[in-house]
């Protein structure tokens, strides 16, 4: 009879288990689309202000060396050394090797200024957009993996 009260007062059973997990699986399909979501506007809001910051870096480029810089490189930290022309120290290092947070980033210059895109790392997981812009400070998007142009809609 002691025997059995032990085995009455023991842990929970295999099905009982089974159970939990499958509501936790559960749980983890609804709530993983959301996340993956949420994650993916956090990467292109970054690369938005990525943008701006990239635009700020080179009006104080061009007020420092009378032109525009022609790569992320020149916009940012030197190797060694002080800043200069081929490294003035105005972006981190990260954005200077053009790519942060899920997006890479092309930097040109044009004969009026130079132009700016955005192009996620992988389109539909890490951003859903593309993003372009140039010196009016103007960003403009397109919603497919084709990068944005000059003719893309703005963002408002």
């Amino acid at each position: 009879m002691l025997n059995r009260k032990r085995r009455l007062v023991g842990g929970f059973s295999l099905i009982e288990l089974l159970i939990v997990i499958a509501i936790i699986l559960i749980i983890l399909a609804m709530a993983l689309p959301k996340l993956n979501k949420a994650r993916m506007q956090a990467f292109e809001t970054g690369a938005i202000k990525a943008i701006t910051t990239i635009h700020t870096a080179q009006a104080q480029y061009y007020s420092q060396f009378g032109k525009y810089a022609s790569s992320l490189n020149e916009l940012g930290p030197p190797k060694s050394g002080a800043a200069n022309a081929s490294a003035s120290d105005l972006i981190g290092g990260d954005l200077a090797a053009g790519e942060k947070g899920g997006y890479k980033y092309d930097l040109q210059v044009t004969p009026t200024g130079y132009t700016v895109n955005a192009n996620p790392t992988a389109f539909g997981n890490s951003g859903s957009r593309t993003f372009y812009s140039d010196q009016s400070l103007t960003i403009r998007q397109n919603f497919s993996a084709e990068p944005a142009t000059v003719e893309s809609p703005e963002i408002k």
